[in-house]
């Protein structure tokens, strides 16, 4: 009984011995897990040596013969992580604008045109305004080719919004192009905003007849997928900023060719044009002001109403003289009853 005891103790002393043994081995392997998941990566830790090496990948000597794009491509988009983790913003945009070219390579344009898009956001926080334009402008055709009409007007839309300050004239561009993609594609509803960004920017140019014709080209689009109100909203603001300009005969014959248009006729911005050419012809000065404060105005674009409340901008005496030698001109004849 006593050898029994003996044998069972001793058995029961290696079994919590290698229980033990086993706990310590469980716990150093998961040390070594986590020290592995832990330890930088080869692109985290030098994106130079992947640049490097993805370069040699697709550069052609007597002992390659080949370009291996797939093995490169995605080395690059290592480096490019790496690069834009460690704040090196312009070897990441040379290292992004690499991947789109592989990607290309390897007939996936989609993911072309988003590593293109990382370049040109990265090019806006160097301040290179002009790579800007040209990458954004390289990712909207590629997604062309995936026939993505939307993004690619997207990418347009976001070059134009960074070079709004820096280049006015090629955002402008760049929204018209935009625009046209959607109006091709029949989504001219998509555009709405990009018609209105346009013209702010002519605005700001103080290029106020190209402002007005983008406004009634946002009418036109506007009559295409039936939005009546904004159609209306863009007639009343292209006569707005006709009248800013000081250019009364211009606003006038605007007015008339809108008025063709049924759902404008009908609309309450004809008739709040209607009455600030009224006061306009009458040289009331105070009536355009308050004409100016009306509702009508008030639902308009910022920028519009701005201009609006700065009406009338030069001396409309002179259209009240006008009119009135226009009567003069053609006296009531009382025995004519035509």
């Amino acid at each position: 009984m006593k050898v029994f005891n003996f044998l069972h103790k001793e058995i029961l002393r290696k079994r919590v011995r290698w229980v033990s043994w086993l706990a310590h081995l469980n716990r150093r392997d998961c040390r070594r897990r986590t020290q592995a998941r832990n330890r930088p990566t080869m692109a985290a830790s030098d994106p130079n040596k992947l640049l490097t090496k993805a370069d040699k990948l697709t550069t052609l000597s007597l002992t390659r013969w080949s370009a291996d794009w797939k093995s490169a491509t995605a080395l690059y988009e290592q480096a490019a992580n790496g690069f834009r983790v460690g704040r090196n913003y312009e070897k990441a945009k040379i290292a992004y604008e690499k991947a789109s070219k592989g990607q290309e390579m390897l007939s996936s344009p989609w993911d072309a045109a988003k590593h293109m898009e990382s370049a040109a956001a990265l090019a806006k926080d160097l301040s290179n305004w002009q790579e800007v334009g040209d990458f954004y402008r390289r990712a909207s055709e590629l997604y062309m080719e995936c026939g993505r009409p939307q993004p690619a007007s997207d990418a347009l839309a976001k070059a134009a919004r960074a070079l709004e300050d820096s280049l006015p004239e090629e955002a402008i561009q760049l929204y018209t192009d935009a625009c046209t993609i959607l109006e091709d594609d029949g989504r001219e509803q998509m555009a709405f905003d990009l018609y209105r960004a346009a013209t702010n920017v002519y605005i700001k140019l103080e290029k106020y007849t190209d402002a007005a014709s983008f406004l009634l080209r946002l009418g036109l689009a506007a009559d295409k997928c039936n939005a009546t109100n904004s159609q209306s909203k863009a007639y009343l603001s292209a006569i707005v900023i006709y009248l800013y300009a000081h250019d009364f005969k211009q606003a006038e014959k605007c007015y008339n060719d809108c008025s063709q248009v049924d759902a404008f006729l009908k609309s309450d911005q004809n008739r709040c044009a209607s009455k600030l050419l009224a006061a306009y012809t009458d040289g009331d000065v105070e009536e355009i002001k308050r004409i100016a404060q009306s509702s009508g105005i008030s639902h308009l674009d910022h920028v519009i109403i701005k201009l609006a409340r700065k009406l009338p901008t030069g001396d409309v005496s002179a259209f009240k003289a006008n009119n009135a030698a226009e009567e003069d001109d053609d006296p009531l004849d009382e025995d004519d009853l035509t």
